[in-house]
């Protein structure tokens, strides 16, 4: 078997006006994310992570921001089409990993969700996915409280009995 990674990274300001959601799961905040999409930014990093592991180019190339037919799209749709594509590519997922940087609003509550929300829509377990939170101490536009952003790491194999991806 061969056993490939990948990591995702992505940002989005936090604007009046829009709901926050965050791996799947929307939060009562009195702002949310900017984004052609939801902005689902944990998804979008998981999203990159899985596309970096398996060559299958990036969230930007598969669903362009300039194209209206992902205007307000739905992240775990996009997280379970990327999947799809992973599988199709005779590739599985092993586990995926990801950190949420932001200063407010406190997100550690809806961890257990966020997991299976986004294990949901990669077709695994929620134990297969891990999601963790932290601040930047009031540094940077996380800390100032102008965004959020959040990193991600997958870990993908050749899917048993497919050697010829290797």
């Amino acid at each position: 078997m061969a056993y490939r990674v990948g990591i995702g990274f992505d940002v989005h300001r936090l604007v009046r006006g829009r709901k926050l959601i965050i791996g799947g799961v929307e939060i009562d905040y009195e702002r949310g994310l900017e984004g052609h999409s939801d902005a689902d930014v944990l998804a979008h990093a998981v999203m990159d992570a899985l596309l970096g592991a398996s060559g299958l180019g990036d969230i930007g190339e598969l669903y362009p921001p300039h194209d209206d037919k992902y205007k307000g799209a739905d992240s775990m749709q996009l997280l379970a089409d990327t999947a799809a594509r992973i599988e199709r590519a005779g590739y599985a997922i092993v586990n995926v990993d990801a950190v949420v940087a932001a200063e407010a609003p406190r997100l550690a509550p809806h961890r257990a969700e966020m997991e299976s929300r986004l294990a949901s829509a990669m077709r695994t377990v929620p134990s297969n996915v891990g999601v963790k939170f932290t601040t930047t101490e009031g540094l940077g536009f996380e800390g100032r409280g102008e965004g959020i952003s959040a990193r991600a790491v997958a870990l993908i194999m050749t899917a048993p009995g497919n050697f010829a991806v290797c």
